[in-house]
């Protein structure tokens, strides 16, 4: 993080959990205006990967898992980077300026999905580097988030996806249960004004409760305890729009593929509530209550929720998640309870 932002930030209240936000002085109320109200966070925990040069698009499309050739300056696009196994060592949201292209993900992936692509790169004419430092990145969610951000940047995404650029701000809409944006400023000036303009009816939130909003929009994400676990179907990306089955080859691609064409598919990602006092973690491990050695599933992320109790999404067996018996850590630990995600499964595999 910044320095100047940084100090900005603790003047403004935050509380530092290393170099992320933990939260702004009370914690319990962030999440209880988390759902309902007009909320906005740091994004500190998601690094930028930068893309340049004439071959960065064609370089990208032979990646990644959906049809980056289709990606106009006005939208962004979900993409998974696959090994050859076709399981997921990253999941990236990629937006452009002009020939360049960035990638937003969790920064504990970054180095690992750099260094990946690479070793690919050969004689293309691309350029990779972590692109981080030039953003100032902040979330906004919240009813009346669209009618803030219009007074304040003059335009805004009407629907998912959707991007615009007003100045050295960079507006994206992503989903959300309510509107939710992602703001990448270029400048800390412009960075101070947006937060500055959102504190007069908004509240500022820690990374835990943008980290709930996004499980409550049913949206993965991978982390280093989650990367090589899942293949894209199993955090659900062909039902958000994440990967794309016409599209030419990229690493991985014939496994996705025959998961997809062949109904092969025996785990997907389901929304769940957990009643613990101890946070899980992704990649943590449930269980059937017949079974305390093999895991049925995993943590994909997981966060207080103004109930009390634990949020969560997890890549869980079908069969398992059928059955309503999923237990966290141990075949006889916290009950996985099921609750209805934001969008629905495939009419075959409901």
């Amino acid at each position: 993080m910044k320095t100047d932002w940084k100090a900005f930030l603790a003047t403004a209240g935050a509380e530092f959990e290393g170099e992320r936000v933990a939260h702004f002085g009370n914690p319990e109320r962030e999440k209880r205006v988390s759902v309902s109200g007009l909320v906005f966070a740091d994004l500190d925990y998601y690094g930028v990967i930068a893309v340049h040069g004439a071959d960065a698009g064609s370089f990208l499309q032979a990646q990644f898992s959906n049809d980056v050739g289709k990606l106009d300056i006005g939208h962004s696009q979900l993409n998974a980077y696959c090994t050859p196994k076709g399981r997921m060592l990253g999941l990236m949201r990629v937006f452009r300026q002009g020939d360049s292209y960035y990638l937003r993900l969790p920064t504990d992936t970054l180095e690992a999905v750099i260094q990946r692509l690479r070793m690919y790169v050969l004689r293309a004419d691309v350029t990779l580097e972590d692109a981080s430092e030039s953003f100032l990145r902040i979330g906004v969610s919240g009813e009346d988030a669209l009618s803030e951000l219009l007074a304040m940047a003059g335009q805004v995404p009407e629907e998912n996806d959707g991007v615009i650029r007003s100045g050295d701000l960079t507006i994206l809409r992503i989903p959300g249960i309510q509107p939710r944006f992602e703001i990448y400023a270029a400048s800390l000036k412009s960075a101070q004004a947006m937060w500055d303009g959102l504190n007069v009816h908004g509240a500022p939130v820690g990374e835990s409760v943008w980290r709930l909003l996004e499980i409550l929009a049913g949206m993965p994400s991978i982390f280093a305890a989650t990367a090589e676990l899942f293949v894209p179907q199993m955090a659900n990306l062909q039902l958000i729009d994440g990967v794309n089955f016409k599209k030419g080859c990229y690493p991985g691609q014939e496994i996705v593929a025959r998961m997809q064409y062949l109904g092969t598919l025996k785990r997907r990602m389901y929304l769940g509530r957990i009643d613990t006092g101890q946070l899980p973690q992704p990649g943590e491990p449930l269980f059937s209550p017949t079974d305390s050695e093999q895991p049925v599933g995993r943590i994909v992320d997981a966060q207080p929720h103004p109930d009390g109790d634990i949020a969560a999404l997890a890549v869980l067996q079908i069969a398992a998640a059928d059955a309503g018996d999923v237990y966290l850590g141990a075949s006889d630990g916290p009950a996985f309870r099921l609750q209805a995600l934001p969008y629905a499964f495939e009419k075959q595999d409901a």
